[in-house]
Protein backbone atom coordinates (compact mmCIF):
# COMPACT_ATOMS: atom_id res chain seq x y z
CA UNK A 1 0.00 0.00 0.00
CA UNK A 2 1.66 3.57 -1.06
CA UNK A 3 2.16 5.93 2.04
CA UNK A 4 -0.45 8.56 1.26
CA UNK A 5 -0.14 9.76 4.75
CA UNK A 6 1.93 12.97 3.59
CA UNK A 7 -0.02 14.41 0.92
CA UNK A 8 3.58 16.57 -0.23
CA UNK A 9 4.67 12.97 -0.73
CA UNK A 10 4.25 11.34 -4.49
CA UNK A 11 3.12 7.37 -3.54
CA UNK A 12 5.60 4.66 -4.91
CA UNK A 13 3.43 3.44 -8.51
CA UNK A 14 4.94 -0.25 -7.58
CA UNK A 15 2.74 -0.53 -4.37
CA UNK A 16 -0.78 0.19 -5.78
CA UNK A 17 -3.10 -2.27 -4.16
CA UNK A 18 -3.91 -3.73 -8.43
CA UNK A 19 -4.79 -1.11 -10.00
CA UNK A 20 -8.36 -0.16 -7.37
CA UNK A 21 -7.77 3.44 -7.09
CA UNK A 22 -7.39 3.26 -11.46
CA UNK A 23 -10.60 1.35 -11.51
CA UNK A 24 -12.63 3.97 -9.16
CA UNK A 25 -11.48 7.06 -11.17
CA UNK A 26 -12.36 5.39 -14.48
CA UNK A 27 -15.20 5.02 -13.00
CA UNK A 28 -16.47 8.47 -11.55
CA UNK A 29 -15.37 9.65 -15.04
CA UNK A 30 -17.43 7.06 -16.51
CA UNK A 31 -20.57 8.45 -14.18
CA UNK A 32 -20.31 11.87 -14.98
CA UNK A 33 -20.64 11.17 -18.49
CA UNK A 34 -22.97 8.66 -18.18
CA UNK A 35 -25.24 11.16 -15.98
CA UNK A 36 -24.89 14.38 -18.78
CA UNK A 37 -25.85 12.42 -20.82
CA UNK A 38 -28.91 11.32 -19.32
CA UNK A 39 -29.62 15.26 -18.97
CA UNK A 40 -29.19 15.58 -22.96
CA UNK A 41 -31.48 13.42 -23.52
CA UNK A 42 -33.91 15.38 -21.15
CA UNK A 43 -33.80 18.64 -22.84
CA UNK A 44 -36.49 18.52 -25.04
CA UNK A 45 -38.95 17.30 -22.73
CA UNK A 46 -37.74 19.86 -20.04
CA UNK A 47 -38.67 22.51 -22.52
CA UNK A 48 -42.41 20.59 -23.28
CA UNK A 49 -43.31 20.74 -19.78
CA UNK A 50 -42.88 24.16 -18.92
CA UNK A 51 -43.89 25.25 -22.69
CA UNK A 52 -41.05 28.07 -22.92
CA UNK A 53 -39.10 29.52 -25.67
CA UNK A 54 -35.40 28.71 -27.09
CA UNK A 55 -34.20 32.25 -25.09
CA UNK A 56 -36.11 30.94 -21.84
CA UNK A 57 -33.95 27.22 -22.42
CA UNK A 58 -31.28 29.56 -22.86
CA UNK A 59 -31.66 30.97 -19.44
CA UNK A 60 -32.63 27.48 -18.04
CA UNK A 61 -29.19 26.47 -19.21
CA UNK A 62 -27.34 29.19 -18.15
CA UNK A 63 -28.99 27.97 -14.61
CA UNK A 64 -26.87 24.69 -14.40
CA UNK A 65 -23.95 26.69 -15.98
CA UNK A 66 -23.71 29.26 -13.24
CA UNK A 67 -23.66 26.34 -10.35
CA UNK A 68 -21.39 24.40 -12.11
CA UNK A 69 -18.92 27.51 -12.35
CA UNK A 70 -19.60 28.57 -9.02
CA UNK A 71 -19.23 24.93 -6.90
CA UNK A 72 -15.73 24.30 -9.55
CA UNK A 73 -13.90 27.12 -7.61
CA UNK A 74 -14.54 25.90 -4.51
CA UNK A 75 -14.04 22.61 -4.78
CA UNK A 76 -10.02 22.26 -4.68
CA UNK A 77 -10.72 23.51 -0.96
CA UNK A 78 -13.64 21.20 -0.05
CA UNK A 79 -11.27 18.53 -1.62
CA UNK A 80 -8.18 19.43 0.22
CA UNK A 81 -10.50 19.92 3.94
CA UNK A 82 -12.38 16.26 3.66
CA UNK A 83 -10.64 14.52 0.76
CA UNK A 84 -11.62 13.41 -2.34
CA UNK A 85 -14.14 10.25 -1.26
CA UNK A 86 -16.15 12.50 0.72
CA UNK A 87 -16.43 14.97 -1.87
CA UNK A 88 -17.21 12.57 -4.74
CA UNK A 89 -20.01 10.81 -2.68
CA UNK A 90 -21.78 14.53 -1.58
CA UNK A 91 -21.36 15.64 -5.28
CA UNK A 92 -22.68 12.61 -6.59
CA UNK A 93 -25.78 11.74 -4.58
CA UNK A 94 -26.38 15.58 -5.45
CA UNK A 95 -26.91 15.58 -8.74
CA UNK A 96 -28.15 11.74 -9.06
CA UNK A 97 -31.22 12.75 -7.03
CA UNK A 98 -31.88 15.69 -9.33
CA UNK A 99 -32.02 14.08 -12.31
CA UNK A 100 -34.83 12.80 -12.29
CA UNK A 101 -36.76 16.04 -11.61
CA UNK A 102 -35.32 17.29 -14.56
CA UNK A 103 -37.92 15.40 -16.52
CA UNK A 104 -41.12 16.63 -14.47
CA UNK A 105 -40.38 19.69 -13.45
CA UNK A 106 -43.52 22.02 -14.78
CA UNK A 107 -42.75 25.24 -13.63
CA UNK A 108 -39.94 27.41 -15.46
CA UNK A 109 -38.30 28.63 -11.70
CA UNK A 110 -38.44 25.17 -10.13
CA UNK A 111 -36.44 23.71 -12.82
CA UNK A 112 -34.04 26.94 -12.93
CA UNK A 113 -33.53 26.01 -8.93
CA UNK A 114 -33.03 22.23 -9.89
CA UNK A 115 -30.56 23.04 -12.39
CA UNK A 116 -28.72 25.06 -10.80
CA UNK A 117 -27.94 22.47 -7.83
CA UNK A 118 -27.57 19.99 -10.61
CA UNK A 119 -25.16 22.06 -12.16
CA UNK A 120 -23.19 22.77 -8.55
CA UNK A 121 -22.94 18.82 -8.40
CA UNK A 122 -21.84 18.33 -11.33
CA UNK A 123 -18.84 21.01 -11.43
CA UNK A 124 -17.88 19.43 -8.11
CA UNK A 125 -17.84 16.06 -9.48
CA UNK A 126 -15.80 17.31 -12.04
CA UNK A 127 -13.40 19.00 -10.45
CA UNK A 128 -12.59 16.35 -7.58
CA UNK A 129 -12.54 13.16 -10.21
CA UNK A 130 -9.93 15.39 -11.76
CA UNK A 131 -7.73 15.73 -8.05
CA UNK A 132 -7.90 11.97 -7.97
CA UNK A 133 -7.17 11.91 -11.39
CA UNK A 134 -3.66 13.61 -10.89
CA UNK A 135 -3.05 12.19 -8.05
CA UNK A 136 -3.93 8.41 -9.42
CA UNK A 137 -1.72 9.16 -12.51
CA UNK A 138 1.45 10.55 -10.34
CA UNK A 139 1.28 7.33 -8.35
CA UNK A 140 1.04 5.12 -11.13
CA UNK A 141 4.34 7.16 -12.62
CA UNK A 142 2.84 6.37 -16.34
CA UNK A 143 0.72 8.12 -18.59
CA UNK A 144 -3.70 6.94 -17.93
CA UNK A 145 -4.91 10.92 -18.22
CA UNK A 146 -5.97 10.06 -21.46
CA UNK A 147 -7.74 6.67 -20.38
CA UNK A 148 -9.20 8.46 -17.69
CA UNK A 149 -11.10 10.74 -20.20
CA UNK A 150 -11.59 8.14 -22.75
CA UNK A 151 -13.93 6.90 -19.95
CA UNK A 152 -16.26 9.93 -19.69
CA UNK A 153 -16.83 9.76 -23.29
CA UNK A 154 -17.94 6.03 -23.10
CA UNK A 155 -20.36 7.21 -20.50
CA UNK A 156 -21.52 9.78 -22.79
CA UNK A 157 -22.12 7.10 -25.14
CA UNK A 158 -23.38 4.24 -22.90
CA UNK A 159 -26.06 7.26 -21.27
CA UNK A 160 -27.69 8.68 -24.44
CA UNK A 161 -28.17 4.96 -25.67
CA UNK A 162 -29.50 3.83 -22.65
CA UNK A 163 -31.56 6.98 -22.73
CA UNK A 164 -33.22 6.71 -26.71
CA UNK A 165 -33.50 2.71 -25.70
CA UNK A 166 -35.83 3.49 -23.12
CA UNK A 167 -37.48 5.71 -24.23
CA UNK A 168 -38.04 3.88 -27.35
CA UNK A 169 -39.71 0.82 -25.71
CA UNK A 170 -41.79 3.07 -23.84
CA UNK A 171 -40.85 4.47 -20.73
CA UNK A 172 -41.25 7.23 -19.64
CA UNK A 173 -38.87 9.93 -19.04
CA UNK A 174 -39.21 10.29 -15.26
CA UNK A 175 -38.34 6.21 -15.39
CA UNK A 176 -35.99 6.25 -17.55
CA UNK A 177 -33.53 9.08 -15.27
CA UNK A 178 -34.44 7.22 -12.51
CA UNK A 179 -32.75 4.09 -13.90
CA UNK A 180 -29.88 6.65 -15.03
CA UNK A 181 -29.25 8.17 -11.29
CA UNK A 182 -29.75 4.56 -9.91
CA UNK A 183 -26.98 2.82 -11.90
CA UNK A 184 -24.89 5.91 -11.05
CA UNK A 185 -25.08 5.16 -7.20
CA UNK A 186 -24.61 1.87 -7.85
CA UNK A 187 -21.32 2.12 -9.56
CA UNK A 188 -20.27 4.88 -7.05
CA UNK A 189 -20.89 2.76 -3.87
CA UNK A 190 -19.02 -0.32 -5.64
CA UNK A 191 -16.16 1.24 -6.06
CA UNK A 192 -15.54 4.13 -2.36
CA UNK A 193 -12.82 2.12 -1.46
CA UNK A 194 -10.52 2.96 -4.68
CA UNK A 195 -12.03 7.00 -3.90
CA UNK A 196 -8.66 8.59 -2.03
CA UNK A 197 -9.87 9.63 1.86
CA UNK A 198 -7.39 13.12 1.26
CA UNK A 199 -6.24 15.50 -1.66
CA UNK A 200 -3.23 17.58 -2.19
CA UNK A 201 -2.84 20.62 -0.19
CA UNK A 202 -4.36 23.67 -1.85
CA UNK A 203 -1.74 25.39 -3.86
CA UNK A 204 -1.38 28.83 -5.91
CA UNK A 205 -4.84 31.35 -5.96
CA UNK A 206 -8.47 29.67 -6.83
CA UNK A 207 -8.31 31.63 -9.57
CA UNK A 208 -6.66 34.55 -12.31
CA UNK A 209 -7.19 36.00 -14.88
CA UNK A 210 -5.45 34.55 -17.96
CA UNK A 211 -3.19 36.89 -19.83
CA UNK A 212 -0.60 36.72 -23.20
CA UNK A 213 -0.67 32.92 -24.18
CA UNK A 214 -2.67 32.20 -21.63
CA UNK A 215 -5.49 34.09 -22.34
CA UNK A 216 -5.31 32.75 -26.37
CA UNK A 217 -5.42 29.12 -25.02
CA UNK A 218 -8.39 29.79 -22.98
CA UNK A 219 -9.77 31.46 -25.99
CA UNK A 220 -9.43 28.28 -27.65
CA UNK A 221 -10.22 26.24 -24.88
CA UNK A 222 -13.68 28.60 -24.45
CA UNK A 223 -14.69 28.10 -28.16
CA UNK A 224 -14.29 24.49 -28.17
CA UNK A 225 -15.96 23.51 -25.05
CA UNK A 226 -19.08 25.91 -26.63
CA UNK A 227 -19.32 23.51 -29.72
CA UNK A 228 -18.84 20.52 -27.70
CA UNK A 229 -21.81 22.16 -25.01
CA UNK A 230 -23.82 22.88 -28.16
CA UNK A 231 -24.06 19.35 -29.48
CA UNK A 232 -24.64 18.48 -25.78
CA UNK A 233 -27.80 20.64 -24.72
CA UNK A 234 -28.89 21.77 -28.58
CA UNK A 235 -28.73 18.37 -30.65
CA UNK A 236 -31.71 16.95 -29.29
CA UNK A 237 -33.95 20.02 -30.09
CA UNK A 238 -32.07 20.40 -33.08
CA UNK A 239 -32.96 16.72 -34.52
CA UNK A 240 -36.49 17.12 -32.95
CA UNK A 241 -37.74 20.40 -33.98
CA UNK A 242 -36.03 20.94 -37.24
CA UNK A 243 -35.26 17.60 -38.60
CA UNK A 244 -38.71 15.46 -37.84
CA UNK A 245 -36.93 12.96 -35.80
CA UNK A 246 -39.16 11.99 -32.77
CA UNK A 247 -38.45 13.03 -29.11
CA UNK A 248 -37.85 9.50 -27.83
CA UNK A 249 -34.74 8.87 -29.99
CA UNK A 250 -33.64 12.54 -30.47
CA UNK A 251 -30.86 11.04 -28.02
CA UNK A 252 -28.91 9.57 -30.99
CA UNK A 253 -27.22 13.27 -31.95
CA UNK A 254 -25.52 13.11 -28.79
CA UNK A 255 -24.54 9.48 -28.85
CA UNK A 256 -23.25 9.63 -32.45
CA UNK A 257 -20.90 12.80 -30.91
CA UNK A 258 -19.62 11.43 -27.95
CA UNK A 259 -19.14 7.83 -29.66
CA UNK A 260 -16.78 9.96 -32.49
CA UNK A 261 -15.34 11.78 -29.41
CA UNK A 262 -14.39 8.93 -27.83
CA UNK A 263 -12.56 7.48 -30.83
CA UNK A 264 -10.61 10.77 -31.10
CA UNK A 265 -9.61 10.70 -27.75
CA UNK A 266 -8.34 6.80 -27.69
CA UNK A 267 -6.26 7.51 -30.48
CA UNK A 268 -5.71 10.60 -30.34
CA UNK A 269 -1.67 10.65 -28.77
CA UNK A 270 -0.69 8.11 -32.31
CA UNK A 271 -2.22 10.78 -34.25
CA UNK A 272 -0.43 13.59 -32.61
CA UNK A 273 2.81 11.97 -32.49
CA UNK A 274 2.55 11.18 -36.27
CA UNK A 275 1.26 14.34 -37.92
CA UNK A 276 2.44 16.86 -35.04
CA UNK A 277 0.35 19.65 -33.00
CA UNK A 278 -0.64 21.97 -35.31
CA UNK A 279 -1.93 20.43 -38.12
CA UNK A 280 -4.07 17.77 -35.37
CA UNK A 281 -5.68 21.11 -34.02
CA UNK A 282 -6.00 23.04 -37.59
CA UNK A 283 -7.74 19.98 -39.10
CA UNK A 284 -9.70 19.64 -36.43
CA UNK A 285 -10.98 22.69 -35.78
CA UNK A 286 -11.89 22.56 -40.37
CA UNK A 287 -13.46 19.23 -39.52
CA UNK A 288 -15.26 20.41 -36.67
CA UNK A 289 -17.09 23.54 -38.86
CA UNK A 290 -17.60 20.95 -41.76
CA UNK A 291 -19.87 18.98 -39.62
CA UNK A 292 -21.19 21.74 -38.03
CA UNK A 293 -22.27 23.53 -41.68
CA UNK A 294 -23.64 19.59 -42.89
CA UNK A 295 -26.19 19.81 -39.83
CA UNK A 296 -27.42 23.08 -41.10
CA UNK A 297 -27.26 22.86 -44.86
CA UNK A 298 -28.80 18.98 -45.73
CA UNK A 299 -32.35 19.07 -44.17
CA UNK A 300 -32.11 15.15 -43.38
CA UNK A 301 -31.71 13.70 -40.14
CA UNK A 302 -28.89 11.18 -41.23
CA UNK A 303 -26.89 14.20 -42.50
CA UNK A 304 -26.85 16.13 -39.28
CA UNK A 305 -25.75 12.42 -37.28
CA UNK A 306 -23.13 12.32 -39.60
CA UNK A 307 -22.32 16.53 -38.66
CA UNK A 308 -22.23 15.59 -35.02
CA UNK A 309 -19.42 12.86 -35.89
CA UNK A 310 -17.34 15.10 -37.48
CA UNK A 311 -17.96 17.47 -34.63
CA UNK A 312 -16.67 14.60 -32.44
CA UNK A 313 -13.79 13.59 -34.21
CA UNK A 314 -12.80 17.20 -34.53
CA UNK A 315 -12.94 18.62 -31.12
CA UNK A 316 -11.38 15.43 -29.42
CA UNK A 317 -7.90 16.41 -29.35
CA UNK A 318 -8.06 19.97 -29.71
CA UNK A 319 -8.30 21.21 -25.74
CA UNK A 320 -5.78 18.44 -24.79
CA UNK A 321 -3.08 19.75 -27.25
CA UNK A 322 -3.76 23.36 -25.41
CA UNK A 323 -3.42 21.66 -22.01
CA UNK A 324 0.11 21.00 -23.08
CA UNK A 325 0.72 23.75 -24.44
CA UNK A 326 0.33 25.41 -20.95
CA UNK A 327 3.43 23.69 -19.80
CA UNK A 328 5.43 25.40 -22.41
CA UNK A 329 4.45 28.64 -22.31
CA UNK A 330 6.05 31.61 -20.30
CA UNK A 331 2.87 34.37 -19.74
CA UNK A 332 1.56 32.72 -16.17
CA UNK A 333 3.22 30.71 -13.92
CA UNK A 334 1.67 26.96 -14.65
CA UNK A 335 0.05 26.84 -10.71
CA UNK A 336 -2.23 30.23 -12.25
CA UNK A 337 -2.59 29.42 -15.47
CA UNK A 338 -4.57 25.82 -15.73
CA UNK A 339 -7.16 27.18 -13.26
CA UNK A 340 -7.15 30.02 -15.29
CA UNK A 341 -7.63 28.00 -18.80
CA UNK A 342 -10.16 25.29 -16.86
CA UNK A 343 -12.55 28.07 -15.83
CA UNK A 344 -12.40 29.97 -19.03
CA UNK A 345 -12.95 26.60 -20.80
CA UNK A 346 -15.77 25.41 -18.57
CA UNK A 347 -17.48 28.67 -19.45
CA UNK A 348 -17.45 27.91 -22.63
CA UNK A 349 -18.95 24.63 -22.01
CA UNK A 350 -21.59 25.26 -19.38
CA UNK A 351 -22.30 28.60 -19.87
CA UNK A 352 -21.87 29.05 -23.64
CA UNK A 353 -24.85 27.22 -24.96
CA UNK A 354 -27.17 30.07 -23.52
CA UNK A 355 -25.88 32.40 -25.63
CA UNK A 356 -27.00 29.64 -28.44
CA UNK A 357 -30.84 29.85 -27.18
CA UNK A 358 -30.67 33.73 -27.49
CA UNK A 359 -29.48 33.72 -30.85
CA UNK A 360 -32.11 30.99 -31.83
CA UNK A 361 -34.75 33.06 -30.38
CA UNK A 362 -33.76 36.13 -32.11
CA UNK A 363 -33.04 34.20 -35.22
CA UNK A 364 -33.32 30.68 -35.54
CA UNK A 365 -31.06 27.46 -34.26
CA UNK A 366 -29.85 26.81 -37.51
CA UNK A 367 -28.40 29.87 -37.73
CA UNK A 368 -26.82 29.66 -34.11
CA UNK A 369 -25.13 26.30 -35.63
CA UNK A 370 -23.53 28.41 -38.34
CA UNK A 371 -22.18 31.21 -35.83
CA UNK A 372 -20.56 28.11 -33.76
CA UNK A 373 -18.78 26.81 -37.34
CA UNK A 374 -17.09 30.15 -37.28
CA UNK A 375 -16.23 29.98 -34.10
CA UNK A 376 -14.12 26.78 -34.95
CA UNK A 377 -12.50 28.65 -38.43
CA UNK A 378 -11.68 31.55 -35.80
CA UNK A 379 -9.94 28.66 -33.86
CA UNK A 380 -7.94 27.41 -36.89
CA UNK A 381 -6.58 30.99 -37.45
CA UNK A 382 -5.87 31.52 -34.05
CA UNK A 383 -3.75 28.21 -32.99
CA UNK A 384 -1.15 29.66 -34.95
CA UNK A 385 -0.46 32.64 -32.37
CA UNK A 386 0.11 28.78 -29.38
CA UNK A 387 3.81 27.40 -29.13
CA UNK A 388 2.82 24.29 -29.02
Amino acid sequence: MPDYSDTMKEPRAAALPAGREQRATRVMFFIAGFATAGWAALVPFAKLNTGVNDGTLGLLLLCLGVGALVAMPLTGLLTTRFGCRAVLVTSVLLFSLILPLLAVLPETSMLALALLVFGMGMGTTDCAMNVQAILVEKAADKPIMSGFHGFYSLGGIVGAGAMSGMMSAGLAPLAASVAISAVSLLLLFSHLSGLLTYANPAEGPVFALPRGAVLTIGTICFAVFLAEGTVLDWSAVFLSEHRAMPEAISGLGFACFAAAMTLGRLTGDAVVSRFGRYPVVITGALVAALGLLLAVVLPLWWAALVGYVLIGLGCANIVPVMFSAIGRQQSMPQAVAVPAVTTLGYMGVLSGPAAIGFVAHASSLPMAFLMVALLMLAVAALCRAVKM
